[in-house]
């Protein structure tokens, strides 16, 4: 449960494999953020969500030295960075063939 003006609930500390975080690191490092946590923080005085006044944009590798760093800041520790890898049935798998089946109903049901 989530006690915030705009959700009711959200996720935390989610198990992501990691080979999915350090994918999601490599094809991302050279893009560019002005802020760690992407959840909170922005300026929605023009109706979209804008970088704060006085920020500056920088690649991500420089705002998220690590794949742990990214995986675990960008949205509020809703993930967290962990040692298990794909298959393992120990973490969710962010991206994966639904026509070969949803890896992360194992995981849901180990962690319940």
């Amino acid at each position: 449960q989530a006690d915030a003006s705009w959700r009711r609930q959200r996720v935390l500390r989610v198990p992501l494999c990691r080979e999915d975080c350090e994918q999601w690191w490599e094809d991302c490092q050279d893009a560019a953020t002005c802020k760690s946590n992407w959840h909170k923080g922005w300026d929605w005085s023009s109706g979209t969500n804008q970088c704060p006044r006085g920020s500056m944009c920088q690649k991500f590798k420089f705002v998220f030295p690590t794949a742990a760093d990214l995986c675990e800041q960008i949205w509020s520790n809703s993930y967290r960075y962990t040692q298990h890898h794909r298959g393992s049935g120990r973490c969710i798998q962010m991206w994966f063939d639904p026509a070969q089946g949803n890896p992360n109903i194992a995981v849901a049901r180990y962690y319940a």
